[in-house]
């Protein structure tokens, strides 16, 4: 549907105005004040040409322009700006505002697509998978949020989550010299859970039709769209070669996700999910999968498994649950396809649900439906807006907090990594997912290093790697900069930016209200010290500069210093000081 202020029928203007937002954001065009203030009109120059826009700076310096505002001067004429004009007043070379130009295209047109062939029935009222699968918005933030680089219009309907298509994975047999396996068993015993025993003999009587032995092939699931893109050039040697054999497509259906490249079972939700690599660019990102990820990810799964049953916390006041990545496949790991075919296995939301109990994706919480509401507006009104507010704080804050504050982990705890658990609306507990690239940690900040894994056994590249350049960061700060950037400056400071706009709550108010909260979390568990280490009190807190990574620029202009909304409440920054 949309988010707040998005105009629906319009969907080159949202894009604009996301794109000159973020560019404003990350001092693209020159310096402005990021302090939060209420509206007004910004005007500024870039590449020698006049703009302006009208809207306000919102939590942690966010720009948030009124729609339809974003103007550029042409000789002594102001017109609407385009996609066009945005991107050729950007700082970067041609070649990258070509590619970018592209991909922004893309992103409108796929925008348009939804609207006029994917119309959404009653959110609300959905499973998870379904909600996840409908969760249409894309990042709030990144101009590029549905660019799907590699998909056409075919591809979109096919693969893509709006338009709930279901399909089956295209098998392979891999010769074993080739392939990486971590799974949680025998081959065997996990194919048959996996693929059931009817879809394991189907697989297999293909094998044997080709006259493949199980000793010298092992099986690997690739997605339809990766096959047909890698089939025509970049596997043919293997192919040619037989050392990969073309199994076909067998097993139950998968629908994609929000994600697009994760796919849940569409025939048992309560099954496992795969993610599997998939070759296009969607924000700033190819959605292939690191191939050092593979093997790690079900480590990193039974550390924070086994971090969470070290503190009976976690099952109590802070109750947190995570989707266990609990198997890894890839081809040519160390080769040049490594990473271009992989898959990674984890736990079903659905798996993890009692009686009663309900999840939405934490992303929904931000979004407008199609009756002009809040998804989240039946709860506020039957609970009352502030201490619905005060609960979620309770449940989707301090558990992430908790794992950093007391344990030392950081985790990616964006709007779609996070899933709320609630009975009829009330929050009730959080579920986190997808770690196998997103998680960080410095050595010495850990409560328990002897819990975490010996990562140098678990792939090559981990024993030459320098801090920083995988899971373990140089200073406590690092991580404290990747939960303020996750959860707060691009996942809640959406919901504070929601209640400011429907309820007339400030983002002032509700950022007084997490900070208080953790305040008070610091001083009920004597964390001062930690949370010192960490430096939640800092003034300003560095964030990733998403818009100029993707414009090919490097050095100080990937990060950004936006100021921090806890620095003003006692202990944060006593502690901080």
């Amino acid at each position: 549907m949309s988010l707040p202020g998005d105009v629906p029928a319009l969907p080159e203007e949202r894009v604009v105005r996301q794109l000159i937002a973020a560019a404003l954001y990350e001092n693209l065009c020159g310096p402005i004040a990021l302090a939060p203030c209420p509206a007004r009109r910004f005007e500024w120059r870039c590449n020698g040409r006049a703009w302006r826009a009208h809207g306000r700076i919102g939590a942690f310096g966010r720009p948030r322009l009124d729609p339809g505002t974003v103007e550029c001067r042409t000789g002594c004429v102001w017109n609407q700006a385009s996609i066009a004009d945005a991107v050729a007043d950007l700082p970067a070379d041609p070649q990258q505002r070509v590619r970018l130009g592209q991909e922004l295209a893309q992103t409108e047109a796929l925008v348009r697509w939804n609207r006029l062939n994917a119309p959404r029935h009653d959110r609300r009222r959905m499973s998870f998978s379904a909600l996840d699968a409908a969760i249409d918005e894309g990042h709030p933030y990144h101009p590029c949020f549905k660019s799907r680089t590699g998909f056409d219009e075919h591809d979109h309907r096919r693969y893509g989550p709006e338009a709930g298509g279901a399909f089956q994975l295209v098998w392979l047999a891999v010769t074993r010299d080739l392939l990486h396996m971590s799974l949680p068993d025998a081959e065997e015993t996990f194919w048959k859970r996996e693929l059931g025993a009817a879809g394991l003999a189907e697989i297999a009587a293909h094998a044997a039709a080709l006259g493949l032995e199980q000793q010298r092939f092992g099986l690997m699931p690739i997605h339809p769209w990766q096959w047909r893109d890698l089939s025509a050039n970049r596997l043919r040697p293997l192919l040619q070669a037989g050392r990969i054999h073309d199994l076909g497509a067998a097993g139950d259906l998968y629908c994609a996700s929000q994600s697009v490249r994760t796919l849940g079972n569409a025939q048992s939700p309560g099954r496992s999910s795969v993610k599997l690599s998939l070759g296009i660019v969607n924000t700033s990102t190819l959605r292939n999968i690191e191939a050092h990820s593979v093997a790690t990810a079900p480590e990193l799964s039974r550390w924070l498994d086994a971090v969470l049953d070290s503190d009976p916390l976690f099952g109590t006041s802070y109750r947190l649950d995570i989707l266990r990545e609990f198997a890894g496949a890839i081809v040519d790991r160390d080769g040049p396809l490594g990473g271009e075919i992989a898959a990674i296995w984890r736990e079903s939301v659905e798996s993890k649900l009692a009686d009663g109990e309900c999840a939405v994706p934490f992303n929904a919480l931000m979004a407008i439906e199609s009756d002009g509401l809040p998804f989240i507006d039946p709860w506020l009104q039957r609970y009352g807006i502030k201490p619905w507010l005060d609960r979620l704080i309770e449940v989707a804050v301090l558990p992430v907090w908790r794992l950093l504050v007391v344990h030392g982990i950081a985790t990616e705890a964006h709007g779609q990594n996070m899933v709320l658990v609630h009975r009829d609306g009330w929050p009730e507990r959080l579920i986190l997912r997808d770690f196998h690239d997103s998680l960080e940690f410095v050595a010495d900040f850990l409560a328990n290093p002897n819990l975490a894994p010996d990562f140098p056994t678990l792939d090559p590249r981990y024993r030459r790697a320098l801090p920083n350049q995988y899971y373990w960061m140089e200073r406590p700060e690092d991580l404290r900069d990747l939960f303020v950037d996750c959860l707060f400056v691009f996942n809640l400071s959406e919901i504070s930016h929601l209640v400011q706009s429907f309820y007339g709550i400030s983002e002032g108010a509700f950022w007084h209200r997490v900070s208080l909260r953790l305040a008070a979390d610091i001083a009920e568990h004597g964390l001062g010290e930690r949370a010192a280490c960490l430096g939640f009190g800092s003034p300003e807190i560095v964030i990733e500069s998403l818009l100029a990574r993707k414009l090919g620029l490097s050095g100080e202009a990937l990060q950004h210093k936006v100021p921090n909304p806890l620095a003003a409440v006692a202990p944060i920054a006593r502690e901080y000081a």
